[in-house]
């Protein structure tokens, strides 16, 4: 194989013995079809001879056995070579997935889920074509096809030669629209990707597009994106349409020219009725050869096509994994972090989002980390577990780069409630147990008390037990986000991080959270990211971020009395909640 289905080359040889089995049962079955022809040919030259009952009957049953003989290999060569491309098809599709999940943040951030969804599906069922049909029929066409020529040959090489004129003329047509068959199909596949982002967008904001009455500019843009899909797929399709008329056409000259002179050569007594009747038979087996060889054209282009998108996913390079130097050892921290000249940026052409940030977190500690939308709290706390890598500095855990841990014993200890909350279409307690090996009640009663969900279980239907909606879509903002950092503590871990996880939860609650948080986190590392100055003003330390520096730190006393951006924003906050209680 050449180009990107060399890359098969690995799973084929996982089933090599099977995959040469089922070669074998093509020549077998081939062996016994092409015998057809030559034991018709036999009959007719023998029953001119002589014609009898016996002879007949002789020629029908060896007929009837070579079909048959026939018919079992072309049996086992489905249960062989299809078979095999199904768990190729498997394979891939796991390996795909593997891959995937062990991708940075990076690569999602860069590519739409559409787009994905889209190698995943079509690109890889693309594949398994080749894998199967293409690989079965091109060794079974191509065996065929020398066979016969070989048998035609010896039968008779003038007039063989004069059948095989018009094969030129096929190869280069094949050649010809191979090309064009390559670039439509790739374009078809973009389109698909754009197709599938589109209808995933649509699922995910369903309710932003109904509460902006967008429905009917929805339905004509996902009917323009289809209505060029359409036209990319008729654009193939009509070269398709080209391929079977001219290979008939083909077929047709060949045994136009063997009738005409193999014709003559019998009127000359050159050639028997037998060895012209064999001739007929093998062009006619020869027709689907030459259909199968056009087909295969086509699907092993559009394989290649696919193969290329589903290799520019395998090749790309998992930028966050384990090292060499990586502990072996340890698989529990403490909880102390260190920030060392940290600066990052995601992007070598984008401006910096951190800038030199030194900081030290003891073991035990509570801190907050507050400041303006957009000057890097984020990306700050996405550093501790590794979701993005340094481009300078370092940060240490327990003394230690976070590099030098394995991924797998950083994240286990680490429980990290995102900005974006999000809940699989599973139960409740599938939901809060989801990362731990413990699904027993007793834990799930016990976090849920701590985030005070509780009482908004006994509501629901079928309590921990009820199951959620496409990404928590039944639960209100409030209780996502609880059910989230129930999630986090369900893990026990000995670091947690709250990236403004109280937003959607009223100030009462979220006391209530606060005040068992800290008994829960007692000895263990706290870090809080939020807007509001109640969720931060009894950490033990909080840091002002401003443009991707830290500008301020020290306890809420210490910043207010400081008088500077911390203040501000105190001020603020305060007359708002003023204004709200006038109102």
């Amino acid at each position: 194989m050449i180009g990107s289905l060399s890359n098969l080359n690995k799973y084929f040889a996982r089933y090599k013995s099977r995959l040469i089995l089922g070669i074998t049962f093509i020549l077998l079955s081939n062996i016994g079809q092409v015998y057809i022809p030559l034991f018709l040919k036999e009959s007719i030259d023998t029953l001119q001879k002589n014609i009898s009952t016996g002879i007949i009957q002789k020629y029908v049953l060896l007929i009837v056995a070579a079909s048959l003989f026939s018919g079992i290999f072309r049996f086992m060569i489905r249960q062989t070579i299809i078979v095999i491309s199904r768990e190729v098809e498997y394979d891939l599709r796991q390996d795909f997935w593997a891959h995937i999940q062990r991708l940075p943040l990076r690569f999602f951030q860069n590519n739409s889920t559409g787009n994905i969804m889209a190698h995943a599906t079509n690109d890889i069922s693309n594949v398994r074509m080749f894998v199967g049909p293409a690989v079965m029929y091109s060794i079974d066409t191509g065996t065929k096809f020398l066979i016969i020529i070989v048998i035609m040959f010896s039968l008779n090489s003038s007039l063989s030669l004069y059948a095989l004129l018009p094969l030129p003329l096929l190869s280069f047509l094949v050649y010809k629209v191979i090309k064009k068959v390559h670039i439509k199909y790739t374009r078809i596949q973009e389109k698909f990707s754009d197709l599938t982002t589109s209808a995933q967008e649509n699922f995910a904001g369903i309710r932003v597009i109904k509460s902006y009455v967008c429905e009917d500019y929805e339905i004509k843009k996902f009917s323009k994106e289809s209505d060029e899909y359409l036209k990319r797929n008729m654009d193939l399709v009509k070269l398709q349409a080209l391929f079977q008329p001219i290979f008939y056409l083909i077929a047709g000259i060949s045994g136009i020219i063997v009738i005409w002179k193999g014709g003559k050569m019998v009127i000359d007594g050159e050639l028997s009725i037998g060895v012209i009747t064999a001739f007929i038979a093998y062009l006619a087996m020869l027709i689907w050869p030459m259909i199968a060889f056009g087909w295969v054209a086509n699907i092993v282009q559009q394989a290649e096509s696919s193969m290329k998108r589903l290799m520019k996913i395998f090749i790309e390079p998992y930028d966050i994994s384990d090292n060499e130097e990586a502990n072996n050892t340890l698989f529990e921290i403490k909880g102390e972090i260190e920030f060392k000249n940290v600066s990052f940026r995601y992007r070598d052409d984008l401006p910096w989002v951190l800038k030199e940030i030194n900081l030290k977190i003891a073991q035990g500690e509570t801190v907050a980390f507050i400041g303006n939308t957009g000057v890097g709290k984020t990306t700050l706390i996405n550093l501790i577990p590794r979701l993005y890598d340094t481009v300078d500095g370092e940060v240490l855990l327990d003394g230690q780069n976070v590099k030098e841990i394995l991924l797998n014993t950083l994240r286990k200890n680490i429980g990290l409630v995102p900005q974006e909350t999000f809940l699989f279409s599973d139960t409740l307690a599938n939901n809060i147990v989801y990362g731990t090996d413990n699904d027993g009640q007793e834990l799930i009663d016990k976090v849920s008390d701590i985030v005070q969900l509780t009482k908004d279980v006994e509501q629901f239907p079928h309590g921990f037990e009820t199951i959620l909606g496409e990404r928590g879509i039944t639960l209100s903002g409030g209780q996502k986000q609880r059910a989230t950092l129930a999630r986090a503590l369900a893990i026990d871990p000995k670091i947690l991080i709250l990236d403004d996880s109280f937003s959607s939860v009223d100030t009462h609650t979220e006391e209530e959270i606060l005040k068992q948080l800290k008994n829960f986190m007692k000895n263990r590392t706290s870090i809080i990211i939020s807007h509001r100055i109640s969720t931060v003003k009894d950490a033990d330390k909080i840091f002002v971020l401003d443009k991707g520096a830290i500008v301020e730190e020290g306890t809420h006393d210490e910043l207010v009395e400081k008088g500077e951006i911390y203040a501000d924003l105190h001020l603020k906050q305060l007359l708002e909640e003023e204004l709200k209680e006038i109102n």
